[in-house]
């Protein structure tokens, strides 16, 4: 289907609004199952993509268990949804670390864990952990290049390893490591990749040996995923698979994931001959990045975006095709992740390109209900 974008009933809702077609996202699951070689147990999702309950349960179905996430509403939403393993890809600070501890104590037939980078963090979750009599399992981030959190692999990180491992409320489960700042060619991207890996899977399996136990290594994201899919004892956790969008699109082509989520939007106003305005703010696409790396209309590639602000985006008709106003275009975003995270609804659109109902994007909240 050549416009495989085009919606039966697109003026059902008003825009801007976020439809994400079912069927793609589907296959998407599919090929990321496949590229894992359906090694499901190796299998750990990041939710922080779609935030939405419906899509968890398509997880399960699919025989998904583990996931990670980014925030503590993220975890609750897993936590509602019975997933077995919820990794919170975060250090607990604060506040954070009580909501943790609650989401621990409601759902106690689950499993949680969550990031520890220092010494002086893992003491606050010993004493937390030992306050409530409980056992929290903790991972040590790993930091290689990204220099966002986690400790450094030059420094000495089994040092920490082992000081966790004293601590009689703290189980250390393992170490994780997010390479997304490895950007280029798939060629030396898996080679940069494969280098530091072989340092850290060196030093893990020694601590092993010493501690005759073993550990988990949960790695990567979207672009290291080619990697980590084929290192049999690496739990994996790509996250925009499900979606999809134009970045990746453009700078992972080997692989083969297809957009499955669009920004629709309408032409409100047409400022001049040459020139539209699209109810397309940037509280509706996100927009940390320039603006020709915003959005992308795929029924109307001549629309280029010239100009931004909070409810109005104007276009330059580049083309010679005739545009009214009351026109509806489809927008492949180019960061849906931050993207989603404008939308209260995600408008599900089926395999005979009708929209026919809404999920909610429930993740999106700071707070659910700890």
């Amino acid at each position: 289907m050549n416009n495989w974008w085009q919606i039966t009933n697109e003026k059902e809702v008003d825009t801007p609004f976020l439809a994400v077609y079912e069927e793609r996202m589907a296959q998407n699951m599919q090929l990321a199952i496949a590229m894992m070689q359906g090694e499901l147990q190796r299998f750990r999702p990041h939710i922080k993509t779609h935030k939405t309950g419906e899509i968890l349960a398509l997880f399960k179905v699919k025989g998904i268990e583990k996931i990670k996430c980014a925030t503590i509403a993220e975890a609750e939403l897993a936590g509602m949804y019975g997933v077995k393993d919820i990794l919170m890809a975060y250090q607990p600070v604060g506040q954070k670390l009580n909501r943790f501890i609650q989401l621990i104590l409601k759902y106690s037939d689950l499993a949680f864990s969550c990031f520890v980078d220092n010494l002086k963090t893992v003491d606050l979750i010993q004493v937390s952990a030992a306050e409530f009599n409980i056992t929290i399992k903790v991972y040590l981030d790993l930091n290689t290049g990204m220099n966002r959190t986690g400790i450094a692999i030059e420094d000495d990180y089994i040092a920490v390893a082992k000081e966790i491992l004293n601590k009689p409320n703290l189980h250390l489960e393992g170490f994780h490591i997010y390479d997304g700042h490895l950007k280029s060619e798939i060629t030396t991207r898996l080679k940069e990749v494969s280098e530091s890996f072989s340092r850290i899977q060196k030093k893990i399996r020694k601590l092993e040996s010493e501690v005759d136990r073993s550990f988990k290594i949960v790695a990567g994201g979207s672009n290291t995923f080619p990697f980590y899919a084929k290192q049999t004892e690496v739990e994996c956790s790509p996250g925009t698979f499900v979606f999809w969008d134009d970045n990746y699109s453009l700078h992972l082509p080997e692989q083969k994931f297809s957009p499955a989520a669009l920004v629709v939007g309408t032409l409100i106003s047409q400022p001049t001959s040459t020139t539209f305005c699209v109810d397309i703010g940037y509280k509706s696409i996100a927009s940390e990045n320039p603006i020709e790396q915003r959005i992308r209309f795929l029924n109307a590639p001549d629309l280029i975006p010239i100009g931004h602000s909070e409810e109005h985006l104007v276009v330059a008709n580049k083309g010679t095709a005739t545009w009214e106003i009351g026109d509806l275009v489809y927008g492949l975003p180019y960061h849906i992740c931050p993207t989603v995270n404008l939308y209260e609804t995600l408008q599900i659109i089926n395999s005979e390109n009708k929209r026919y109902t809404q999920w909610n994007v429930l993740a999106r909240n700071k707070k659910i209900s700890i």
